[in-house]
């Protein structure tokens, strides 16, 4: 049997169940990219006594895959109008499981790391599709409900993978976590051969005539690498030849602005549109994509490495503490995701970031001797807070776009939270290693200390202080009165 595979053809034939099916579709696929950014968390400590990497090295794992993921991400529209949506979308996903297999097959920590930057490049450009897709498929009253919907599926990737993987290292090693991916790439490609268009984004055909920013795209990747490498550097030697690396990355994202900014008035196609950001709810929702995105791809290292190495926990018992809260994410997700259709963005946005920063704030609370209900207790408070965020983000600040910017504005606060994301894993492993220096620990030590508590907590405090920085500009998401 033969399925369609045009817009129109796949709309007449599958009738007004299509945008669900459409956007299960690329859900499946959101997840499998979402697992692989988050899950090998659980699995750095064995990894590092593997491969006998110090701190610094380690954290490449994550910070490598979000630079590819981040740089990647500004490439989306332009795949889409190239290629559409179904060839750049089994594309990635075909990227995808191949990282996950070369990961786990890998003998040495440097192809480790192509693995994960491979992974990256294909997660990037598949992230920002499903908002693209809401906006245009759903009508304005179903699309926080399509947001909850596909939010609460998502979560269910980041809320069992640490269970499930934390179990799996145990048993069998950390090479077990990149393989988990290939059951959902499968997955998503039988569906995105069944339901996801070849057309363009807007329906149209797709144009070999799309040309590539090629300018921007190595702006991008020169300034996002040398910053998280004078970040890396700041681990271990710090000083001038880190300072060497910021002062570039800074001078290159000045360079990527104007070039963009005369791509723009010449009538081309920048890989970022700077026309998003007259649209003031679009600026601050971008703004506070990137606080939050240091906080939460933040968090999301610094916690399976605190409970591991500063409670003692195995990596199985790491993932079962979390799992409660994931659920409760998915619930508040889908809930938030219908109030987001009757009632302001910025404030559900706002309520969150509270929410997360209360969550930080009281892990200062826990001490070795504390009940592990209590570590439930405030990581649960901080994933409500994540759920009144997510589908509320895109919502507000993608709205008031035109039709003809939405896929570069779905890209940009993609690219903008990741880019938070990248930097925030980063400063949360030099804050660490800054903070254990001056209580006199070192990670390298086998049983905790009060002081290790003490150097985790200050770190959990800088994250509180990110969301409330943040609180200040989700305030000013509210579109212009009419």
């Amino acid at each position: 049997m033969a399925y369609p595979t045009t817009l129109a053809d796949m709309q007449a034939h599958y009738g007004q169940r299509y945008r669900w099916l459409l956007l299960l579709a690329v859900m499946v696929g959101t997840m499998a990219s979402i697992m692989s950014s988050t899950i090998v968390n659980v699995a750095i400590p064995d990894m590092t006594r593997t491969f006998t990497l110090g701190q610094e090295r380690a954290q490449w794992v994550s910070s490598g895959f979000m630079a590819a993921m981040t740089v990647s991400m500004l490439n989306t529209p332009w795949l889409l109008g190239r290629y559409g949506y179904q060839r750049s979308y089994i594309g990635c996903m075909l990227l995808l499981m191949t990282g996950g297999v070369v990961g786990g097959l890998a003998g040495n920590f440097d192809l480790v790391l192509a693995a994960r930057v491979a992974e990256g490049l294909a997660a990037g450009v598949v992230q920002p599709i499903p908002a693209i897709i809401i906006m245009r498929a759903f009508a304005k009253h179903e699309q926080g409900r399509a947001s909850g919907i596909f939010g609460m599926g998502v979560v269910l990737a980041p809320a069992l993978g640490p269970s499930i993987g934390g179990v799996l290292v145990d048993l069998f090693g950390w090479r077990s976590i990149f393989f988990m991916v290939v059951p959902l790439c499968l997955t998503s490609i039988w569906l995105g051969l069944r339901y996801v268009p070849v057309s363009a984004p807007g329906g149209g055909a797709t144009s070999r005539d799309v040309a590539l920013d090629w300018r921007g795209l190595l702006l991008a990747a020169v300034g996002t690498l040398c910053l998280l490498t004078g970040m890396v550097e700041m681990h271990s030697r710090g000083g001038l030849r880190a300072a060497l690396l910021l002062a570039a990355a800074a001078t290159v994202l000045v360079v990527f602005l104007a070039w963009q900014g005369r791509l723009t008035q010449r009538g081309g196609e920048p890989l970022m549109n700077l026309r998003l950001f007259a649209s003031r709810p679009f600026a601050m929702g971008g703004m506070v994509a990137f606080i939050y995105g240091m906080a939460l791809f933040g968090s999301t290292y610094l916690l399976p490495v605190y409970m591991q190495l500063a409670l003692g926990m195995s990596a199985s018992h790491v993932g079962l503490v979390l799992l409660p809260a994931g659920a409760v994410l998915a619930v508040t997700i889908a809930v938030v995701g219908r109030l987001a259709d009757r009632h302001p963005t910025y404030q559900l946005v706002s309520m969150g970031l509270a929410l997360l920063a209360t969550s930080f704030a009281l892990m200062v609370t826990i001490t070795l001797d504390s009940v592990i209900g209590w570590l439930m207790l405030w990581a649960t408070l901080g994933r409500i807070g994540l759920g009144f965020i997510l589908p509320s983000l895109n919502l507000g600040s993608l709205r008031p776009l035109p039709q003809t910017l939405l896929a570069q504005g779905a890209s940009a606060v993609n690219f903008l939270r990741m880019l938070g994301g990248a930097i925030g894993v980063s400063l949360c492993g030099i804050v660490l290693e800054w903070r254990l220096a001056v209580h006199g620990d070192t990670l390298a030590q086998t049983a905790s200390s009060p002081a290790r508590l003490a150097a985790f907590n200050e770190t959990f405090l800088m994250l509180a202080a990110f969301c409330v920085l943040a609180m200040f500009a989700a305030w000013r998401i509210r579109p212009d009165p009419q």
